[in-house]
């Protein structure tokens, strides 16, 4: 389960850093920064925060759900970034998942003393001293609660996206490279929302 020790052994306020939307064929990448103010976890978030993969929708709604009314109140602070399939086709999705980060960052209402990086790589032009950490979301909790951010955002997107594009099944793949949805790039061609430079998009470069 993920903690705050790491939050403690930097000291100051430390803000998590996570992505979500790196994989899929379509959407946006979308970054979360939290930032928890004091060295505990609020009570109200008690059991409702861990790596977003292994919790539901429901759980990952409810936990933000809590996120957002603890900023509020003030225990925490949160903010989002994202890169647009634009950005990801012009500069790579590793380039583009950085920039959605320190977009989230620089949206922070509290300016953190450091930051703790989601994965082994941290933005090149990050100044705030920072450290990176592999699976970050099951070891951290404001990486996990960043997670659940970014997630829940990019997951609300993608619905509201499958709405306009139904043919896609975004509502259930959110842009991830299903049986359904490659049958349907192959039946209807690529919609703005399609990252071209990714297989097998790429090969074909279809659009509409």
């Amino acid at each position: 389960m993920p903690d705050l020790s790491r939050e403690r052994r930097i000291g100051g306020l430390v803000a998590g850093v996570d992505e979500a939307g790196r994989g899929p064929l379509a959407g946006p990448v979308v970054a979360a920064a939290l930032i928890f103010r004091t060295d505990k976890l609020p009570r109200a978030l008690s059991g409702l925060i861990d790596d977003s993969k292994k919790l539901s929708a429901a759980a990952r709604d409810k936990a933000f759900a809590e996120i957002r009314a603890q900023r509020l109140i003030g225990t925490l602070d949160f903010a989002l970034g994202a890169a647009s399939v634009h950005e990801i086709d012009r500069i790579n999705i590793l380039a583009a998942t950085h920039l959605a980060m320190l977009r989230a960052l620089a949206r922070l209402k509290t300016r953190p003393d450091a930051a703790l990086i989601d994965g082994n790589r941290a933005p090149k032009t990050l100044t705030l001293p920072h450290e990176c950490v592999i699976g970050g979301d099951a070891k951290s909790l404001s990486i996990a609660a960043a997670s659940i951010c970014a997630k829940v955002v990019r997951d609300r997107i993608m619905n509201l996206l499958a709405i306009r594009y139904p043919a896609y099944g975004w509502a259930s793949n959110k842009g991830y490279g299903s049986a359904t949805h490659i049958e349907s790039i192959v039946a209807w061609g690529a919609t703005p929302h399609h990252r071209l430079s990714f297989a097998p998009l790429a090969q074909g470069r279809l659009s509409l």
